[in-house]
Order: structure tokens, then sequence, then C-alpha cells
């Protein structure tokens, strides 16, 4: 689609593209057809799409044969996407942070950059088979990044620990209307077990988000600042595994060794009984 067919489009229904929402409309088709091809969709599975829009990814999951399930926010484009594809596809207004999601087998969409974290994380709570998703360059490199290196943090830390995650085509900032200023990427996302264990996922994430908080800082001393649960203080932190290092230096599993050594050297109350999924941007 051209950027002048998108703004006639917009026009019509009375739309302009909303930065606060990262709303850019991809021009090139043959991204959305890589993207398709990535979710290897069969006939019959139900694969999800987030932020719709006006469609036109929505098209090309449709050729798969695959049922279609949409969640888009913006009262206007859900009207014209009801008007679009009738009952070709599920579509549902709501907030796809905040909303119920429906069952679904794979996940194929165009994700703001606002919304990113969270979403990825909400979906690996759900569950699915795979998800082929376009970010923005910079989130996608700090999923996939590894240790000792900048982009490598708590994001790193969280999606390693859920899934399996790589970089499948880089997107140029021109193929979208009206154009962002940085470039994108389609990434693809498999979910499985975590690859070690941790005594308390809860106390993973909290350890997590300590150490990096103050990743410039040595363990010993990210882990005696004010965030970190102080309930009791009976630990010796300098006899911790890798106390001498810092954050970027560690692997997850590294810092799941950490976590452990941590929870058998004393009890944290907040960390004993509730497990959580990490909040991670």
């Amino acid at each position: 689609m051209r950027a002048d067919e998108v703004k006639a489009i917009l026009e019509s229904i009375g739309k302009r593209p909303t930065k606060r929402l990262g709303q850019h409309f991809m021009l090139d088709d043959s991204v959305l057809r890589r993207m398709v091809s990535a979710a290897d969709l069969k006939a019959g599975e139900t694969v999800l799409e987030i932020g719709p829009g006006l469609g036109n990814l929505t098209e090309e999951l449709l050729r798969s044969g695959a049922k279609v399930v949409a969640i888009e926010q913006d009262p206007a484009f859900v009207q014209f996407l009801r008007r679009r594809f009738g009952e070709r596809i599920g579509l549902i207004q709501a907030d796809a942070v905040k909303a119920f999601l429906p069952q679904f087998d794979k996940v194929v969409s165009n994700l703001p950059y606002q919304i990113s974290s969270p979403i990825i994380f909400k979906l690996l709570d759900v569950g699915f088979e795979r998800a082929v998703l376009m970010l923005q360059r910079e989130f996608a490199d700090r999923m996939v990044a590894k240790p000792g290196t900048e982009e490598y943090g708590r994001l790193s830390v969280g999606v390693y620990y859920r899934a399996e995650c790589a970089i499948a085509f880089g997107v140029p900032r021109t193929a979208f209307w009206p154009q962002p200023r940085v470039d994108s990427c389609v990434v693809g996302l498999t979910p499985r077990p975590p690859p070690f264990v941790v005594a308390s996922e809860k106390a993973f994430f909290e350890v997590t988000k300590s150490i990096f908080s103050h990743r410039r800082k040595k363990i010993m001393n990210a882990l005696q600042l004010p965030d970190y649960p102080q309930e009791p203080v009976s630990v010796d932190l300098r006899a911790l595994p890798y106390a001498s290092k810092r954050a970027e230096e560690l692997t997850p599993e590294m810092i799941g060794e950490l976590t452990n050594a941590l929870l058998s050297s004393a009890r944290f109350p907040s960390w004993d009984s509730a497990e959580a999924s990490p909040r991670i941007r």
C-alpha cells in the first residue's frame, strides 16, 4: 500500500497517525508476507494480531488459511476493520495490555514500542507456540543481547528465562508512513521451559532488577542499596557467588545461582510465597 493510499483511508475515517500510540503504517507488502511466512501458519490454527490498524497484515494472515483474532483499541480503526473484513475475523475492541486474551496458537503483530515489553511478557504468561513480532530495532537488540554487551540487561535476562528469541530480519524506517526515527526488525519468539532452576521466580526477578539498576557497581554493593529487601540483614554479601563482578558480566544462569545462594543464606519474607512474572522495560 502506498503512502497516499494510507493517507486517503485515514482521512476517510477522520484519523491522523498518533505519535503517542506509535502509529506507523507499513507500506512494504513484502515485509508482511515475510512475517506471515516466518510464523509457519497452518490452516485451522488461530493467530492473534495485536493492533491491526488498517488491516494490511490481517489480510496476509487470512491468506494463510488460519483463523484470525485481532485486538484493536482505537474505535475508528475497529469500525473500519469491521467494514473491511466483516465476519472473516474475530475482532475485539480493547487495550491488549489490560484485556483478557482469547485462546490462540500463534501471534503475528506489529507492536507499538510503548507496549512491547508488557505485551511480550503477558503473552509468555498465557502461552503460545510461536510469535513473530515487529519491534523497534533497539528494543529487539536488548531482547537478544548477550552478557558483556552494552544492550544486555533485565529485558535480556527475562526473555532468555522464558523463551528462545532470535532476530529474523531487519526493516528500514523507510518502509513505514509516517516514517519513524528508528529502524525496526522482526523477531521470532518461541516459549520454552526455563533452562535452569531457581528456588523462587519472584526472587530471581527482584535480584535481576536490583543488580541491573546499579549495573556499574559490584554485586555485593548493588545488593546493599535501598531497593534490595533487607529483612533480615544476616547475609554476608561478600561471600555470595560472583560478589565482585558486575551485572553485565553475569549470565542468566549465574544470576539464578546468585539468587539461590541468597535464599539459602537467609529467609526473605517478601519472596517466600508469591511467585511473580517479570515487569521489565
